[in-house]
């Protein structure tokens, strides 16, 4: 199972893609979303973390167009604040926030995989 990681901070990335590919997954990982994009069609991973603050394209806006190309594939909304109240955030499977510890992470991964 392959796994898009789309987030700016290099640390978070580096992070989860280690911890990630210790869990067995294939992992490739976007540092903004003009590249995510790029991944994400030429990739065609299995579900993806987006971070919702960035750089070039926000969370959402990449959200949307992923829903729209690939309407069925697992997206994990990961950021560091709490946009829960915030309706677009809804179309994604899950929600998390960001931690060190990757627990609740992993498991929510492990839960939307088993669904494909």
């Amino acid at each position: 199972m392959k796994i898009l990681i789309v987030d700016d901070d290099q640390h978070i990335r580096r992070l989860y893609k280690e911890e990630l590919e210790d869990e067995g997954y294939e992992v490739v990982a976007a540092a903004t979303g003009n590249e995510a994009i790029e991944l994400f069609e030429k990739e065609n991973p299995d579900l993806v973390t987006l971070d919702i603050l960035m750089p070039d394209v926000d969370g959402i806006k990449l959200l949307r167009q992923m829903k729209e190309k690939k309407p069925r594939i697992p997206i994990i909304m990961s950021t560091a604040y709490d946009y829960r109240d915030d309706f677009a955030v809804w179309a994604s499977e899950a929600y998390i926030v960001k931690s060190a510890e990757l627990a609740e992470l992993k498991a929510t991964i492990k839960k939307l995989l088993s669904k494909k």
